[in-house]
């Protein structure tokens, strides 16, 4: 059976012949995008370093493109794969199209002198990643955010199969952030490149990848496809989350319910309440949620920010003494705020909740 395109046997890195971590098995097809998730400190970058040797390996071995990295020359290494490091860079005297055009040097004589050809695909790769304008400045003063798409249009331009990135979406704002993973999703479906990469961001690992591999500790921890990787209860052990909480159906963490006796009663449903729960546990102020339904959006929200929730099995019509529970938490609470403006017949039975909370405070309970 034919190899990967990148795959690595027995790896172990480390440092000074020191291993940190052992036995790495990666791989990695054409048109794939695997990456790398863990805590800080993991050892994530020291995988990346060893795989395209800027260090050492302690053992084992690298396979590009079924040869041995280790028996390959730094030119044939640079036509196949091309490298995004979050290392700073200090080129002296060189203009940001200076730095994009040194991506062409394996395909340039031994003066490294471009083509008019080099020239359009330097130009093209600045575009791609919306650089162009950047052309003349000085790298060494471009802001970090700049410098990021820079070397990234430098891989690009190098024509690679394989890209290696380690935490690309560094000193990107959020429109930048998503540029840089479209670009690389497109190279990774229109032209069959392979991307290795680790991110910190776990919400765009998950969206993004085909393949996830989670480093901790001596050994790889896991590896399988980010629906086998993100579940609440993983994610939290492999980062050690104890205060707050990470659900994996939105990609997000939330913080610590406020502890205490609910002072406010929210009715939500359909994500209309998730606002509410969020800015109440931002004020301090304990609450309660119901009447839910466990399928609802708001659900597991509300089981991480609330200090009670009211809840009901998914799909069924509300029961009379989950409504009566509810009622009586209503009661003890202060303040009661609706977030619905409609009802279903499943949850007819908060329409009567909000009536009784509109009675108990003689107002208006909409948001």
């Amino acid at each position: 059976m034919e190899k990967s395109f990148i795959y690595t046997e027995n790896m172990t890195v480390g440092y000074d012949g020191k291993a940190l971590i052992r036995d790495i098995r990666l791989s990695l097809e054409k048109g794939q995008i695997l990456t790398l998730i863990g805590p800080n400190g993991a050892g994530k970058s020291t995988i990346l370093k060893s795989i395209i040797r800027q260090l050492k390996l302690v053992d084992g071995a690298v396979f590009l493109d079924q040869k041995s990295m280790e028996k390959m020359t730094d030119k044939e290494i640079s036509r196949k794969l091309a490298v995004v490091m979050t290392g700073r860079m200090q080129p002296e005297l060189m203009t940001c199209e200076d730095i994009v055009g040194t991506g062409r040097y394996p395909y340039t004589g031994v003066l490294g002198i471009l083509s008019a050809e080099d020239h359009e695909k330097v130009r093209a790769a600045m575009e791609l990643v919306h650089a162009w304008d950047l052309k003349d400045r000085d790298f060494s003063a471009v802001s970090d955010g700049q410098r990021q798409r820079i070397l990234l249009a430098r891989a690009i331009c190098q024509d690679p199969s394989v890209i290696v990135l380690d935490e690309p979406t560094s000193f990107l704002d959020i429109r930048h952030k998503l540029e840089l993973l479209t670009i690389l999703k497109d190279l990774v479906r229109r032209k069959k490149v392979a991307v290795l990469m680790s991110l910190h961001e776990l919400d765009l690992a998950q969206k993004l990848s085909d393949y996830i591999v989670c480093v901790k500790g001596e050994y790889i921890e896991r590896c399988g496809t980010p629906e086998e990787i993100f579940t609440s209860s993983y994610i939290t052990g492999l980062y050690g989350i104890t205060k707050g909480s990470y659900y994996a159906e939105f990609g997000c963490l939330e913080m610590e319910p406020v502890k205490g006796k609910p002072q406010v009663f929210v009715i939500g449903g359909n994500g209309s309440g998730i606002p509410v729960y969020r800015r109440l546990q931002r004020m301090g102020i304990p609450f309660a949620a119901g009447i839910l339904h466990e399928n609802d959006v708001d659900y597991p929200i509300a089981r991480a920010l609330a200090s009670q929730v009211i809840s009901e099995a998914p799909f069924e019509p509300i029961r009379e003494e989950t409504y009566d529970r509810a009622a009586e938490v209503l009661a003890s609470c202060g303040q009661v705020i609706c977030c619905l403006k409609e009802f279903g017949t499943l949850n007819d039975m908060n329409r009567k909740l909000a009536e009784l909370g509109r009675d108990k405070q003689g107002t208006d309970l909409l948001v």
